[in-house]
Formats: structure tokens, sequence, C-alpha cells
């Protein structure tokens, strides 16, 4: 799987998810650290990456364009987290994601709950 982490979450991820097998590139990396939410969407669909954020507005752009990829992974509350603490959450948690993630969802990672919305969203 491969990974587009936004401006709003640390370059650090981005290297956990390399250490544990993921492609995994920073917005920063790109030229992108000030672009827009629609322009970093559709990097990741050229891309074919999963956009990992703390960003709820990428949700909004989604349902406003019917889109049915790319697949977003929105951690809420992630300013109270460490890296590795962001870490240990994906890594515990992206091996029951693949197909949703692969088929085109939204996926919110709450404090206690992780909640799953097919794309095309309504």
């Amino acid at each position: 799987m491969k990974f587009l982490v936004d401006a709003n979450l640390s370059p650090r991820l981005c290297e956990g998810l390399r250490t544990f097998g993921f492609d995994a590139v920073h917005v920063g990396e790109l030229g992108l650290q000030s672009a827009s939410d629609s322009a970093v969407l559709a990097r990741a669909l050229t891309d074919e990456r999963v956009v990992l954020s703390a960003d709820t507005d990428f949700g909004t752009a989604l349902a406003a364009s019917r889109a049915n990829k790319p697949s977003v992974i929105i951690i809420r509350r992630s300013a109270d987290r460490r890296v590795a603490d962001l870490l240990a959450l994906l890594e515990s948690n992206l091996a029951d994601l693949v197909e949703v993630l692969e088929d085109g969802s939204v996926v919110v990672f709450d404090r206690d709950r992780i909640r799953v919305r097919r794309l095309p969203l309504a």
C-alpha cells in the first residue's frame, strides 16, 4: 500500500511507515506543502496513494466530488498523539483495512473507534 502523508502530520510518520514496508511520501517531499486539499487528492489519485491526514476537510471534498478514489485515512486528535503512538495505531489496524482502502473509503481513527465509509460519499 502507498501513502501520501498530508502537511498536518509529521514527515517522521513516513519514515515509520517505510520501516513497516509501506511506500510513504510526505507532501513536503513533493513540493505540495501548501497545496490545496483538491491538489493533494489529485496527486494521490494519480500516484494511487491513500491520503493520510488529520484534516477532516478531505471527507467533505470527496463527498462534494462524489469520487470513488483516492481513499483517505483521517486521524482525529492527532495533535494529542506522538508519532510513535500514531505508528502503533496504524500498524495494529492497517492489515484489517487493506480491502476497504483499495476499494475506496474514508477511514476515520477516533480516540476509541475506527469508522469506515465507502466511497463515493453521499
